[in-house]
């Protein structure tokens, strides 16, 4: 993994339709929360790293030079990275391995989106291969019910119970968002809505599916030696893993999906830990649908493939229960893309260092946090500690 590396601030806008702001002014948003956490300026800063979705989401190509004057980037090195869905934890791994490598002693990474300026799911229609798949695809929704099904079929889980655990997490995640000051959706749902809501495509209803936000993040990340000089508590970083698939769908194993599991098992390794539902207190998943919340349970060793569903019926990864959660609300409800798995990061962050405020599980020191992306074929992990 190189040398040791810290998270030394984080910082997020508020979440949702951001018309008040343009598009530059809502990256200096967070960038500047992320400095003041830090307890440091831009002049501090060695280097900078930029994710979003693929720029024609918001019809704006180079964002790392439409945003450098508001990241501070002016000067300085700077990269982009693109990953889709995962872009938030590839960029979070792009700044590690800059710090961890010793080229530089204080990176910020950025990652951004506003949706409300583009067409998500038509710009995510054209990420599929573009003779057999594109014509079918039906945005991110069509691949995911698809996977759904899948691993319904082929562990035996009856439609009811699945249908019934799948309620039970968007219940449980738009709950956890009310105590979540940036999150896009804070609304309480019943059982009944979710249920009820109207069909996006089969098994999928409205309320099992992310919305489209627009937000920033960003993380100071920060080598040993300053983060111990000019930090109280870091949160340091144990473990890393990422890993991809064929990207033709249907050429891989969606109810297995190895990239998910495979990126765990490599950053398990690295943080030393081999029974992920006693050793970790807290993980923040990308969820942006509430069935995958389930495979990625599965995925991730929570639990055994096929059982996720009972172990959601049981109370398993509540707030409150074995192994919380989401606490933040997660992607269900927050999802600006290019961001969004960077705020999974920031939130490990502030759970084991304490600072998570209402949504804040007590006595963490180990969690896991992700995102998936591509069509579906890349998984990030990456393990944080309390403790070097």
């Amino acid at each position: 993994m190189g040398k040791a590396v810290a998270i030394i601030g984080t910082g997020q806008t508020k979440h949702g339709r951001r018309s008040d702001v343009c598009y530059p002014d809502l990256v200096k948003e967070a960038v500047s929360a992320a400095l003041m956490d830090a307890g440091i300026t831009l002049k501090d800063i060695d280097g900078v790293v930029l994710g979003t979705m693929p720029s024609m989401m918001e019809g704006v190509s180079s964002t790392h030079f439409y945003f450098a004057e508001a990241m501070g980037a002016v000067g300085k090195p700077v990269m982009k990275v693109e990953t889709c869905g995962s872009t938030g934890q590839s960029i979070g791994h792009c700044g590690f391995f800059w710090v961890a490598s010793g080229m530089a002693d204080i990176v910020l990474v950025v990652g951004s989106e506003k949706m409300s300026e583009g067409d998500g799911q038509a710009t995510m229609t054209t990420v599929f291969d573009p003779f057999f798949q594109r014509t079918f695809a039906a945005g991110a929704p069509g691949v995911f019910t698809m996977q759904s099904m899948e691993w319904m079929y082929r562990f035996k889980i009856p439609e009811e119970k699945g249908r019934e655990a799948a309620a039970m997490i968007s219940v449980s995640n738009h709950d956890n968002a009310m105590d979540n000051p940036y999150a896009h959706i804070r609304t309480r749902v019943t059982m009944d809505d979710v249920k009820n809501a109207r069909v996006i495509t089969y098994p999928v209803r409205l309320l099992d599916v992310c919305p489209a936000s627009d937000g920033a993040c960003a993380v100071v990340f920060a080598s040993e030696r300053t983060a111990k000089k000019i930090c109280k508590k870091p949160a340091w970083i144990k473990g890393l893993g990422f890993r991809g698939e064929e990207f033709f769908y249907g050429e891989s194993d969606k109810a297995i999906w190895m990239s998910a599991t495979e990126a765990a098992k490599e950053a398990y390794q690295q943080a030393g830990i081999r029974n992920p539902m006693k050793q970790l207190d807290v993980a923040e998943l990308y969820n942006p649908f509430t069935y995958q919340e389930m495979i990625f349970y599965e995925c991730f060793g929570f639990c055994p493939r096929g059982e996720a569903p009972d172990y959601v019926l049981k109370g398993a990864f509540k707030k409150g229960g074995q192994l919380p959660c989401c606490p933040s609300g997660g992607t269900l409800c927050t999802n600006p893309i290019g961001a969004t798995g960077l705020i999974r990061l920031a939130e490990a962050a502030l759970q084991v260092t304490g600072k998570a405020g209402a949504r804040q599980v007590e006595g963490a020191k180990l969690a896991l946090s992700h995102a998936m992306g591509g069509v579906d074929q890349f998984n990030a992990v990456t393990i944080l500690g309390s403790k070097l």
